[in-house]
């Protein structure tokens, strides 16, 4: 008998039909002799919908208040589920965040998992139940209900799965996996029957959409292999796990694409120690999440910094910096660029190949593409173009490296 735990989504329960045929497929999984747990999200919809009612209210509500309303659209979906289950003659539980033992630290709307208790969960299991459980909630110590944030019923999963020692963790979505580019950009895109952990981490925090990054994260640290497919068929997805040596044979795994860029540069800075330190500080305060970084020295003894962050925060971005600037120096300037997008490619073959940078920026060349910034890992190199252009970029990257064809 394995034990296995699925996640699904808000669109896999966005209706009462859906709900029913994820009901059917957890039967189905039981019936075939297995142990099953379910997380699942809030009805695709409800948590905006909440929002939206909790602003008419208050324009800015409280985030105590905000997560004691936002875990509601969990545990609607958990008992509707549960309900769907019974109809069906299977002895179903649906387990809040609390009574699934998941403690969290951290502020309200952005919690993070600290720890597990899952001693009710087995118990429920060991009694024969099939349980259902809200994702993207915990609980503090000090009993406040707590939200995780984006992606807080994947995370949920993971954890879940990593605490009962799951034999396997499902992540059902509407993809039925991970892509070596978004199809609907790239049409030949191909299905990965299997990613690495570091592979896919680099994936997400690149603007894949698939998973995100902290949960890619947790199930490395928990050694947690999950696959990721589809809840609409029974289709193979694709395998998140430790890399394995035959993985470098594969040079580039993905290309991801990030758009709503915004970049800043600032010029005019003493070339002191310490200059990065407090620009960066105050960024950091007021937490703006900086991407891509740039540094270098020009002349008369003066440095140039340049970092993307997400356009939205753009404005925030220049009202941080608008004093510290004045502090450092009267020469300091800033420019700003809306307007672009990021393009990465992704792949654990890039450390023992070589000539991979040519290859991407040639076929970029080729079609009349201007890079901006550049970044590179020992897994990755991104670039900045113009948004207007990152589709045209990501179909010439991806024909570049071949990704079309099943690796030989």
């Amino acid at each position: 008998m394995a034990l296995i735990v699925q996640k699904y989504g808000g669109t896999s329960v966005g209706s009462i039909d859906r709900i029913r045929n994820v009901a059917g497929r957890m039967a189905r999984t039981r019936d075939a002799g297995n142990q099953v747990v379910a997380v699942v999200s809030a009805m695709s919809g409800v948590t905006d919908g909440l929002i939206k009612m909790a602003k008419e209210l208050n324009e800015e509500p409280a985030d105590r208040e905000l997560d004691v309303l936002l875990a509601t659209g969990e545990q609607q979906s958990i008992a509707l589920v549960a309900m769907a289950l019974h109809s069906l003659g299977v002895d179903a539980a649906s387990v809040t965040g609390r009574q699934a033992g998941i403690y969290t630290t951290g502020s309200h709307t952005r919690g993070r998992i600290s720890n597990m208790d899952p001693t009710l969960m087995r118990k429920f299991l060991d009694e024969g139940k099939t349980l259902v459980v809200a994702g993207f909630q915990g609980v503090t110590l000090d009993g406040m209900v707590h939200t995780l944030g984006r992606g807080g019923s994947d995370l949920t999963a993971i954890a879940v799965a990593a605490a009962l020692k799951a034999d396997v963790c499902q992540i059902l979505t509407d993809v039925d996996g991970v892509y070596t580019c978004d199809p609907r950009i790239v049409k030949n895109a191909r299905k990965l029957p299997e990613i690495s952990y570091d592979e896919m981490l680099e994936m997400a925090s690149s603007g894949s959409k698939v998973m995100q990054s902290r949960s890619v994260e947790f199930a490395k640290k928990f050694g947690v292999i999950f696959e990721v497919r589809s809840s609409l068929n029974d289709n193979p997805g694709t395998l998140v796990l430790e890399e394995h040596p035959n993985m470098e044979n594969v040079v580039i795994r993905g290309i991801s694409i990030e758009r709503s860029q915004a970049r800043v540069t600032i010029s005019g800075i003493p070339d002191h120690p310490g200059m990065s330190g407090k620009i960066l500080g105050c960024l950091a305060e007021a937490e703006i999440n900086l991407d891509m970084i740039v540094s270098n020295i020009s002349s008369e003894d003066r440095s140039k910094h340049s970092f993307t962050m997400h356009s939205n925060d753009l404005g925030k971005a220049q009202a941080a910096l608008k004093p510290v600037l004045a502090e450092l120096s009267k020469d300091a300037k800033i420019e700003t660029e809306a307007g672009i997008a990021k393009l990465s490619a992704v792949g654990i073959g890039m450390r023992s190949h070589s000539g991979v940078a040519a290859t991407m920026f040639k076929a970029l060349g080729d079609k009349g593409i201007n890079i901006g910034m550049i970044s590179t890992s020992e897994i990755k190199i991104a670039v900045t173009v113009d948004e207007i252009h990152i589709e045209d970029a990501a179909r010439a990257v991806h024909d570049a490296f071949g990704l079309d064809k099943e690796p030989v």
